[in-house]
């Protein structure tokens, strides 16, 4: 682990452990970037069969459209777990396979308007994750580098994603940054 990192990792209370995870590979980007496409192309490097988490709820059309845009990408040698909320139930299930999480920005949605209290489910997520020996592959939105949001709940979803991201990008073993398509490699 470079050393420049460990003064940061140590700085971050709650986290599980501060040791990098070389089987994790963080993406990220902003929308429509080709996070999801690329982390189908990494995970694709490992042997099938692979689990794809997936964190998105369909409950408009629109959103019903972009899961079935991504289900239509992948084949046979793809397990889907729905995992919401419980990111860490869902890797415990997908015991020694490849994992795709799509993606932690919408789990984070799902745990603030749940009300669930996300400090604790970062920690079992992060402990789950460190758990595991197997290929992971992590997806997020960058939604930091845009307007201040207007709304109080806006800008909490932005404060609380950049800590998860960072978080997790410290922890990982490589953190890619999707541009117009092009992955740009941070770590």
């Amino acid at each position: 682990m470079c050393l420049a990192y460990k003064p940061f990792l140590a700085s971050l209370k709650g986290c599980t452990a501060i040791s990098e995870l070389s089987h994790v590979t963080l993406v990220l980007g902003g929308a429509r970037s080709g996070k999801s496409r690329h982390a189908e192309r990494l995970i694709a490097a490992h042997p099938a069969p692979w689990t794809y988490i997936a964190t998105g709820q369909g409950f408009d059309d629109e959103m019903r459209e972009r899961i079935a845009e991504h289900k239509q990408r992948r084949g046979q040698d793809w397990r889907t777990v729905e995992a919401p909320l419980d990111l860490a139930g869902a890797l415990a299930q997908a015991a020694g396979s490849p994992v795709l999480i799509d993606c932690l920005t919408l789990w984070l949605t799902n745990l603030m308007l749940g009300g669930r209290k996300i400090p604790p489910a970062i920690s079992a997520f992060e402990t789950a994750l460190a758990r595991r020996t197997s290929p992971t592959i992590l997806v997020s939105n960058e939604v930091g580098m845009g307007i201040v949001p207007e709304t109080p709940l806006g800008r909490q979803f932005r404060d609380e994603a950049g800590r998860l991201n960072q978080r997790i990008a410290a922890r990982a073993g490589r953190v890619l940054f999707m541009v117009a398509g092009l992955p740009v490699t941070v770590k």
